[in-house]
């Protein structure tokens, strides 16, 4: 399906010739309409004129393209943007594009040279963008480009004024794309190479002939379509060829200990560890950048207190360098104790969303209940000492030199029901160590005593980034795997909000670390409020299933098992959804309000028949004429669906609306096994997701609307791959029978 621009205003700044000028004629050719802005200035800023602007606008309406010209200057933003709302009403697309050359020697670099230089690329960039973002922002559309160039990113003799500039552009567009995200602007930046105006100045003739700007105006034409969701790239572009930039970081190396000085000499003399790039990182977020500072921190500071963060980064390994799996396999850790009496029991179903204002709660809450009970996933907090501790530590063979250390997956399973108070001791062993390329996982298996009975049995998977490539197996027989949901809607579905004070609250079961509650810490780690522990999801989601299919019973209760995926925000609602299969319940955990999965691949397996009240299923609006068609489309899956597989090799999404309202949700299955077709979301990502109401569907499955006229007039809403939707008429052919 061919991108096309029409009803798109697209503005391309320096557009009167070179870059500029090819991106405007291509943006008309597909239908855009145009605003050509060029002062008319040299290469180096001086002059003025409309000619240039006048002769593109000339040449776009000789072709039947819509273009008007404007003359002002970047720095004048607001006018450039008063253009397109007087000719268009609105702007949806931005190249930046405008630039000029000042090339000196950095000794002989003028404060003119300086200035002007940043006035015409940067700051007019920015005056520009300004100028369109509020517009953007209320139409929740946005595409725009900035233009960078290879001095920018590498420096380059005699452009100190012209690389400071295209290098803050850059960080400009990676900003603009962080604000604009949630309003569906994006901000990509590219370095272009090709034969222009300044090129020519500092390229020989017949190379200046070679690249020309036709190869670079498709890389921009994509990056500005709404099917293009990329966002805060960075891409050179020149010659026909196109590549991606990222930064790259070495693993580095801690140099400071407690009560110790940090020296130029240990500087010196770890340098060339310092700058080795072997098995480097690559940060995309200031979070990504500034966590492994906070990690040492924190490392240095606690030196083994509680306060390692159970979910997002544990900096409990200490430095060195090299595994050894064959000696650190079966190795256990010093035992831990831990003596609790009902105040952490409540403290902890406190923490965890339970509520007087739930009269079912009280059990867990009040220690004069008859029935007075310690939630099960109290379980973690018994034996989490032995993560949170620095006990790996005390392992020579699993000496890391790096600090990072996520909580990647939990399994919990108690042979009976914890007791409400008492002393236990947990012994420790590492179970296995693998390799996963990119990190090592550590898998902690944990059993917690009380006296000489074994309570309850916890399995820690911890993920050392950065620690891999020593040659480990990959899989291990001995962990605990997190299994998917069925490939259908839920079979009940919880919601509960957390409080603004649940982190805070939560902490006091043991989790100590700043980054839940201190708004300055958070913040140096990328976050812009403390984040909710792990592990207080968990024990949401956990207590949901309780709920949902036990009666509240803890007696019931066998085993969870979850892994983390993303942290939660105090106060957001967690969404739990819930699929029964016998004694096993599977659970997806997200955040209603941003649909984000933060527990993936979690089941909690129950003892015997559920004496609950029956699920609360999910149920769509009834009427619906596509409900046939798609039990037409599953019998023709049933009857050829190994071949459908072959052919088409995609898993689609259609998301039916009725009265601007969802309505159901189906996923026709036809990459895995023989095909299939069921109803609900699908139980992984879709290749590609239609959103369409069911009046429309069935015109278009009826052959009385064209798919791509459906498309185009808002009617058919597409996301993922859409080249993959033309597959769709291997089962949708034949509509008579539809």
């Amino acid at each position: 399906m061919s991108l096309l621009f029409e009803g798109r205003v697209v503005l391309v700044t320096g557009a009167g010739g070179g870059l500029g000028r090819e991106y405007a004629l291509a943006f008309a050719e597909r239908g855009a309409s145009v605003v050509v802005n060029d002062l008319g200035a040299d290469t180096k800023g001086g002059g003025k004129s409309s000619a240039a602007a006048d002769k593109v606008v000339e040449e776009i309406r000789a072709k039947g393209g819509k273009a008007v010209a404007n003359y002002d200057s970047v720095e004048d933003g607001e006018k450039v943007i008063q253009t397109a709302l007087d000719a268009f009403g609105k702007i949806d697309v931005l190249v930046n594009n405008a630039g000029i050359l000042r090339d000196r020697s950095f000794a002989r670099t003028s404060d003119m040279d300086w200035d002007l230089i940043q006035r015409v690329h940067l700051r007019g960039s920015f005056l520009v963008t300004r100028a369109a973002w509020n517009h953007m922002k209320n139409q929740k559309f946005g595409r725009i480009i900035m233009t960078t160039s290879a001095a920018g990113i590498y420096g380059n003799f005699g452009q100190a004024n012209y690389s400071a500039a295209k290098l803050g552009l850059l960080g400009l567009a990676n900003t603009l794309a962080i604000e604009g995200s949630k309003y569906n602007i994006t901000c990509n930046t590219i370095a272009p190479v090709a034969g222009s105006r300044l090129t020519e100045t500092v390229m020989p003739p017949d190379l200046v002939a070679s690249l020309k700007p036709e190869y670079v105006a498709p890389m921009v034409l994509w990056l500005c379509h709404e099917q293009c969701k990329e966002n805060g790239g960075l891409f050179e572009v020149g010659g026909g060829w196109i590549g991606k930039l990222r930064w790259e970081r070495s693993r580095g190396r801690v140099m400071r200990q407690k009560n110790q000085a940090m020296t130029p000499e240990g500087v010196r003399d770890e340098w060339d560890r310092i700058c080795d790039f072997t098995d480097a990182t690559k940060p995309t977020t200031v979070q990504a950048s500034l966590q492994s500072v906070i990690e040492v921190m924190s490392q240095v500071e606690s030196e083994g207190e509680v306060g390692a963060n159970p979910t997002v980064a544990e900096a409990s390994l200490a430095s060195g360098s090299g595994i050894n799996p064959m000696k650190a396999v079966g190795q256990k850790l010093p035992p831990t104790t831990f003596s609790f009496t009902h105040t952490q029991c409540i403290l902890y179903a406190l923490g965890v969303g339970m509520s007087t204002k739930d009269p079912d709660h009280l059990r867990f809450l009040y220690e004069g209940h008859p029935d007075f009970s310690c939630l099960p996933t109290f379980g973690v907090i018994l034996s989490q000492a032995a993560m949170m501790d620095g006990g790996l530590s005390s392992i020579p063979e699993l000496s890391i030199d790096f600090t990072q250390v996520l909580h990647g997956e939990q399994y919990l399973e108690l042979y009976k029901p914890l007791p409400t108070s008492g002393t236990v001791t947990s012994e420790t062993t590492i179970a296995d160590v693998l390799d996963k390329g990119s990190g090592a996982v550590i898998l902690l298996d944990v059993n917690t005593y009380s006296g000489a009975e074994l309570v309850c049995y916890n399995q820690f998977s911890i993920f050392v980034v950065g620690a891999g490539g020593f040659g480990g197996k990959r899989s291990s027989d001995k962990a605990k795997a997190p299994v998917p949901p069925p490939k259908r809607a839920p079979d009940a579905v919880m919601i509960d909000s957390t409080t603004r004070d649940q982190a805070a609250l939560y902490r006091l079961s043991g989790d100590w670390n700043p980054l839940h509650i201190d708004p300055s810490f958070a913040a140096m780690g990328g976050f812009k409020a403390p984040i909710l522990h792990g592990l207080c999801s968990f024990g949401f989601a956990a207590r949901h299933v309780l709920r949902q299919f036990a009666d509240n019973d803890p007696s019931r209760f066998k085993a969870i098992k979850v892994r983390f995926v993303k942290p939660v925000m105090p106060g957001q609602s967690l969404r739990t959804e819930m699929w029964r299969e016998g004694n096993r319940v599977h659970v997806q955990c997200k955040v209603k309000e941003t649909d984000a999965v933060v527990l993936a691949g979690a089941y909690v397996d129950l003892h015997g028949a559920s004496s609950g009240a029956p699920p609360e299923h999910l149920t769509r609006a009834g009427g619906l004429q596509s409900e046939l068609v798609f039990a037409e489309i599953g019998r023709r899956i049933k009857d050829s669906g190994s071949e459908l597989v072959k052919k088409v090799n995609a898993v689609f999404g259609w998301e039916i609306t009725k009265d601007g309202k969802n309505a159901a949700q189906w996923t026709i299955d036809l990459k895995n096994g023989g095909g299939s077709l069921h109803e609900g979301p699908p139980g992984g990502k879709a290749d590609v997701t239609f959103t369409v109401s069911d009046q429309d569907f069935m015109e278009v499955v009826q052959g009385k609307l064209n798919p791509q006229k459906a498309f185009f007039s808002g009617k058919l809403k597409v996301r993922g791959n859409i080249m993959l939707s033309q597959k769709l008429e291997v089962i949708l052919k034949d509509y008579a029978k539809l």
